[in-house]
C-alpha cells in the first residue's frame, strides 16, 4: 500500500484520534504525544503554569539561537567540531528516536521520550514563537497527524545534514501517510525513509569506528558497477517490447491496487489515490487489441469530497459478479461488475487496509486503522455488520480467510489474530514477530498461515498445533518484509501434485522461495536494486512477477529461479497481478499508469 505534500485538510473521519495518539514535530525530532493539550500538568493552576512557560520559552529561545548558530557554521563550510553532531546540545536530530502513528517505533538506538505535558509545551512555545497555528483557545492547532502548524523545521533554518523531510502532507486532496501504507515520500516507504535518515546521521557523525562512515574501497566500488553493467546488458536482452505493453493511463494519481476478475477474465480493476477505482474491458489476446472500456467508480463527486477517498485495497468476489473497495475514508463499497454502486458499508473509525471475500460470497472481511477487523453481511440489498472484532491493540494491516467463517489478522501491534465468525475471542494468538506484521496468508489447504513483518523474517505456523510457536522462522532477509504470497500448488490448490511454496519479499531488494516442507530457502532472487513491493505467482506456479521502487518488473521461472522477462516502467510498482490464463501481468505505477503486459511461454 507507498508521502504526498501541501497543507494538511482535515478528514471527515480523522483517524488520527482513534487512540488519542498524534505526533507532534519539535525541529527535525518526531514524538508521541497526545492529542489532548489540556493534559499539562497545572492547567488549572495559572500561576505555575505561566511560570513553567516562561522557564521552558527561556530554553526553547536558546536551543534556537544555538540551532541557529550551528546552521550558519555549516553553510559556512565549518560542519562543527570534529567528532561531534552538527546540531547544539538539546537540539533535536534525527539519531534521536522517531514514532510513528499507531505507536509503530523505528530510530536509532539514541532516542529519548519526551513525556506528554513537557511535549506538548514545546509544541506551543514553538507555536507562538512562529505566530501560527493557534486555537480559539488558545492551545497549539493539532493537524489530522497530530503535527502541529507552522512549527520551524530545517526546512525554514536551512539545510542541516541529515535533517528529516518536512512533515507530511496532503496533495491534491489526497490522504496522509499512516502505519502500513505503501505510499512514501517520493513514492518511498516510511520506514525505509527512516532507515535513510538514521543511516545518514550514522555517516556524518564522523566516528571512525563507525563501519557505515567508511568509504567502500576502489575494488568494491568497481564490482558494484560491474555487476550492475552486467545486470543492464541482461536485463535488455530480455526487456519486453514495447508493442507487448498496453498502457491504461486514465487515473490522474497513483495507482495502488490491480485485481483480475477470476471470471469474466478480460476485466481488470484498479485502485488510485484519485479516489477512484475503475474497472478496464481489454480487447484481444495481446496488447494490440487495447482497451475497449473504462468505468469509473468514483468514491467523491468533487475535489472537497476527494479528500481522505484514497482507494486503498479492492477485491473481486470469487464468482466475478462484485468488485469490493476500501478507502481511506473508513468506508467500504460493493459495486457490480458493470460498476453500478449496490453496497456501501460503513462501520470503521478510520482508513481501510485490506479487503478479503470469503470463497460463499455470503461474508466481506475488512482491515482497518481502527484496530478493528469487520464481518460484513452482503447477501441482501443493504449489508450489515455481521461481527466487529477489536482484539488488536493497533492498526489492522492485513486480513484473509482460512475459510467461510475463519480469518487471519495482523497489526502493528506485533500480532497475529485468528477468529471465527460467533465466537467471542479469538481462536488463537500468535506473538511471535518483534516488529509490525505486514501481510497474513493461508495456504491453498488453509492449514499454514504465513506472515511476514518489518522484523525481518517470515513466519509459517500450523494452525492444527497446539503450540503458538512457528513450524518455520525464516530470518535470512536483511530488511523488513513487505508481502508473502503462496504458490497456488499442492494440497488443496489445483495444481495438488506440485510443491508448495513460500514467496517473501523484502525492502532488501529481494525475493526468496521457501520450501516449506522442509523450512529451505530454495531460491534467491535478488536483482531488483531497490524495495520489492509486490510479488505475485503465475496460476501454474510456474512463473512468478515481482515489482519494486524504481519501476522494474521481472519475470522468473520457479523452477530454476532464472529471470526471463524484464521491464522498465515509469514510477514505482506498487502491485503486479496475473491473469487467469496466465496470458497478461498487470503493474500498477506511481506515474498513474496501469502497464499490462503480454505475457507467452518460452
Amino acid at each position: 500500500h507507498p508521502v504526498r505534500y501541501s497543507p494538511w485538510h482535515s478528514p471527515p473521519r480523522d483517524p488520527f484520534g482513534i487512540d488519542g495518539m498524534g505526533t507532534t514535530v519539535v525541529g527535525n525530532n518526531v514524538q508521541g504525544v497526545g492529542n489532548n493539550m489540556t493534559n499539562m500538568p497545572g492547567v488549572h493552576q495559572q500561576q505555575t503554569e505561566a511560570a513553567e512557560v516562561a522557564r521552558q520559552r527561556a530554553e526553547i529561545q536558546a536551543v534556537l539561537a544555538q540551532r541557529q548558530q550551528a546552521v550558519q557554521a555549516m553553510a559556512q563550510g565549518g560542519g562543527g567540531p570534529p567528532g561531534q553532531s552538527p546540531l547544539p546540545q538539546g537540539a533535536s536530530g534525527p539519531q534521536q528516536q522517531q514514532q510513528s502513528v499507531g505507536g509503530a517505533r523505528k530510530g536509532s538506538q539514541g532516542g529519548r521520550e519526551e513525556d506528554s505535558a513537557r511535549a506538548n509545551a514545546i509544541a506551543s512555545l514553538f507555536q507562538q514563537a512562529a505566530g501560527g497555528g493557534v486555537s480559539a483557545g488558545g492551545q497549539p492547532r493539532i493537524n489530522p497527524a497530530g503535527s502541529v502548524d507552522s512549527i520551524p523545521s530545517s526546512s525554514s533554518m536551512g539545510n542541516t545534514a541529515g535533517a528529516l523531510n518536512p512533515s507530511p502532507h496532503t496533495q491534491n486532496g489526497q490522504a496522509p501517510i499512516l502505519p502500513g501504507d505503501k505510499r512514501g515520500n517520493n513514492h518511498q516507504d516510511p520506514r525505509q525513509q527512516r532507515s535513510n535518515v538514521v543511516a545518514s546521521s550514522a555517516n556524518e557523525s564522523n566516528a571512525p569506528s563507525s563501519a557505515a562512515a567508511r568509504p567502500p574501497s576502489a575494488a568494491a566500488n568497481q564490482q558494484t558497477q560491474q555487476s550492475a553493467a552486467t545486470i543492464e546488458e541482461e536485463d535488455r536482452l530480455t526487456a519486453i517490447h514495447p508493442r507487448e505493453v498496453m498502457e491504461l493511463s486514465q487515473h490522474t494519481s497513483e495507482v495502488f491496487m490491480c485485481a483480475w476478475n477470476p471470471r469474466f477474465t478480460n476485466l481488470i480493476a484498479t485502485g488510485s489515490g484519485d479516489a477512484s477505482a475503475r474497472i478496464w474491458a481489454i480487447n484481444g489476446k495481446d496488447a494490440s487489441g487495447g482497451c475497449r472500456q473504462s468505468i469509473l467508480l468514483p468514491h467523491g463527486h468533487d475535489s472537497s469530497d476527494k479528500k481522505n477517498k484514497d482507494v486503498t485495497t479492492l477485491e473481486w468476489s470469487s464468482n466475478g459478479e462484485l468488485l469490493a473497495t476500501g478507502s481511506y475514508d473508513g468506508v467500504a463499497r460493493v459495486w457490480s461488475r458493470n460498476g453500478e454502486l449496490r453496497q456501501t458499508l460503513k462501520g470503521h473509525r478510520g482508513p481501510i487496509f485490506s479487503l478479503k471475500w470469503n470463497k460463499r460470497g455470503n461474508f466481506l472481511l475488512s482491515g482497518s486503522y481502527d484496530k478493528s477487523t469487520i464481518v460484513w453481511d452482503v447477501t441482501g440489498e443493504v449489508g450489515f455488520v455481521k461481527q466487529q472484532f477489536s482484539y488488536h491493540f493497533a492498526p489492522a494491516l492485513d486480513v484473509d480467510w482460512k475459510d467461510d467463517l475463519t480469518f487471519a489478522s495482523c497489526s502493528t501491534d506485533k500480532t497475529v489474530q485468528i477468529c471465527r465468525v460467533g465466537l467471542a475471542r479469538p481462536i488463537k494468538t500468535y506473538t511471535g514477530h518483534a516488529d509490525e506484521v505486514n501481510a497474513v496468508k493461508w495456504d491453498p489447504s488453509g492449514t499454514l498461515l504465513a506472515s511476514c513483518s518489518d522484523d525481518c523474517t517470515a513466519k509459517v505456523w500450523d494452525i492444527n498445533s497446539p503450540r503458538n510457536e512457528p513450524k518455520w522462522d525464516f530470518k535470512s532477509h536483511q530488511q523488513e518484509i513487505y508481502t508473502v504470497k503462496w504458490s497456488p500448488t499442492g494440497p488443496g490448490s489445483k495444481n495438488p501434485n506440485k510443491v508448495l511454496l513460500l514467496a517473501t519479499a523484502s525492502f532488501d531488494g529481494s525475493v526468496r522461495l521457501w520450501n516449506v516442507a522442509n523450512g529451505s530457502c530454495l531460491r534467491i532472487l535478488s536483482r531488483h536494486r531497490e524495495s520489492v513491493y509486490s510479488v505475485a505467482f503465475s496460476p501454474s506456479g510456474e512463473y512468478l512477477a515481482s515489482g519494486s521502487l524504481a519501476g522494474q518488473l521481472y519475470i522468473w521461472n520457479v523452477g530454476d529461479g532464472v529471470h526471463i522477462k524484464s521491464f522498465k516502467g515509469k514510477g514505482d510498482i506498487f502491485e503486479v497481478a496475473w491473469n487467469v490464463e496466465e496470458t497478461r501481468v498487470a503493474a500498477c505505477f506511481s506515474s498513474n499508469v496501469v502497464s499490462v503486459i503480454d505475457f507467452k511461454k518460452p
